[in-house]
């Protein structure tokens, strides 16, 4: 009789989950490549492409570009970085044309790097297991100082062990988001973690919860969000609030409370909802956003702030999110309501080369898409890319702004907008629906209404309406469909649809 060990048994345990991940996955990718352009046949890169051209970067011969994290430096180069555990750095991004394009191998032989910062002349990378101030001395182009900086926690060989950090913050701090052990458990410490690197490498635990990132960045006052997949406490993937001391949703990484840190937070009841389960645990961080899987993506990524000031059009300070299962990227319009954040999705480019991963914006407003498909599948059909997002200079009619009201909502527009269709009900429908709270994976829509709209009455201004509504739910996504709704000058939205995530009621 051959006896086989514990850890033998682990191992094989886990290589079967693998095996069974990877199937799943591939499965996803029949549906995921199938679906015709355009989400719910509503819009298609065609019709974004007059107000925001998509340039693909050919990637030389020899070079494996797969995206895993993007920094503009000061001196106008881009560096990349490679799931492969390689950066280049990249020049002529910014020229009018494309065709003066160079690429220089800076560093190799890292581990996955999946973050990019620059401070005071080094490039900080993060890999999955540290932090690595990397800086070229002699000037040559290629790094030739690695120092590590931080590494206050641990991995344990999973292939699932993702490791994200963000740009500085206004303190010096680098935001570092842990993906739990194969996304399910946490089998070293603060696996589902946020911790946040002081300037001195420091790590501080900062937020338990975490599930499976796939990105981490900043609004417009510092703020610190991430984005988090579906999976086990996450019926959809979503944009989530960084609150120091907050519960992100997922109890896995527990194990890995301390005294200084605080108490463990009471346990979610498993098949609940998450606004009574907020009620329940004070800890609890609901979802800033929610992105309804298959209509807005399945995979969300990457993070970034407009910052140009309109030089990338009309949406200054307003957050886009990349999902890389769907190649696109989203836009999202926040507002703070009693200390908690929400907010609104909307369809933004679709079209990017592969699998949309990491963001990076110039000071002119010119916009980088990095790209990789290995192991997760995406409708952009390449390994992976590089693409540069421009805006042309012509304003697209869309909903600019939504926030929520103690008795309905406020939207405003990109362009002034015909009074007699935003006043006329027949423009809008709407439903809500929000998803199970609970330990199985994903969860469908469930709990569905369908509030009634009472009045939609056009602001003086006339780029706004006020929509008053019987019927709101706390909790749930409030999906508008706008396809009546035109400009002074006749055009459709260029994207009518909308998605709420309703927390708070309004002021």
């Amino acid at each position: 009789m051959i006896r086989t060990s514990p850890p033998l048994i682990a191992r094989l345990f886990r290589f079967g989950m693998i095996l069974g991940l990877l199937a799943v996955g591939f499965l996803w990718t029949i549906p995921l490549l199938a679906q015709p352009a355009g989400r719910n046949g509503t819009f298609s890169a065609e019709k974004e492409r007059e107000y925001y051209t998509l340039e693909p970067v050919t990637i030389p011969d020899g070079i494996v570009l797969e995206a895993g994290a993007l920094e503009l430096l000061p001196d106008g180069q881009l560096a990349f970085a490679s799931r492969r555990g390689d950066i280049y750095t990249i020049s002529g991004l910014f020229e009018p044309t494309l065709d003066k394009v160079k690429f220089q191998k800076f560093a190799g032989g890292l581990h996955e790097v999946l973050g990019l910062a620059w401070r005071d002349g080094y490039l900080y990378a993060t890999q999955r297991g540290e932090i690595t101030k990397l800086k070229d001395t002699n000037g040559d182009g290629q790094a030739d100082l690695f120092v590590n900086f931080a590494d206050g926690w641990e991995i344990s060989g999973d292939y699932h062990e993702y490791a994200f950090t963000s740009k500085f913050d206004k303190a010096g701090d680098l935001w570092l988001v842990l993906c739990l052990t194969g996304s399910f458990s946490s089998d070293v410490p603060y696996r589902g973690w946020c911790l946040r690197i002081k300037p001195d490498g420091t790590a501080v635990p900062t937020c338990s919860g975490v599930r499976s990132p796939g990105g981490i960045g900043m609004n417009d006052k510092g703020d610190v969000f991430y984005t988090d997949n579906q999976g086990p406490w996450n019926g959809t993937c979503g944009l989530k609030h960084l609150k120091p001391g907050g519960f992100m949703g997922h109890p896995g990484g527990w194990k890995w409370y301390t005294p200084e840190f605080g108490k463990t937070p009471p346990q979610p009841k498993d098949g609940g909802r998450m606004v009574p389960e907020q009620a329940r645990v004070p800890e609890l961080v609901p979802t800033a956003v929610l992105l309804p899987y298959n209509k807005m993506g399945q995979s969300a990524a990457g993070i970034i702030t407009d910052h140009s000031g309109g030089k990338f059009g009309p949406f200054a300070g307003q957050m886009f999110v990349t999902d890389q299962g769907h190649s696109t990227v989203m836009r999202v319009f926040l507002e703070e309501i009693d200390g908690q954040y929400q907010g609104v999705a909307f369809p933004f480019r679709e079209g990017a080369g592969s699998g949309a991963l990491s963001l990076a914006q110039g000071e002119d407003g010119t916009m980088f898409i990095g790209g990789t498909n290995r192991g997760w599948g995406s409708r952009g059909s390449k390994p992976f890319s590089l693409d540069r997002l421009r805006w042309t200079g012509k304003t697209p009619f869309e909903v600019h702004e939504m926030r929520a009201k103690p008795d309905g909502f406020e939207l405003t527009f990109t362009q002034p907008v015909d009074k007699a269709s935003v006043e006329n009900l027949s423009s809008y429908e709407l439903l809500t629906y929000t998803y199970i709270y609970q330990s199985q994976y994903g969860s469908p829509e469930v709990d569905h209404t369908h509030p009634k709209i009472l009045s939609a009455r056009a602001g003086d201004d006339g780029k706004s309406v006020r929509l008053v509504i019987d019927g709101l739910q706390l909790g749930h996504i409030h999906e508008f469909h706008l396809d009546g709704i035109r400009s002074a000058t006749g055009q459709p939205l260029l994207h009518p649809e909308a998605y709420y995530t309703l927390n708070r009621l309004g002021k």
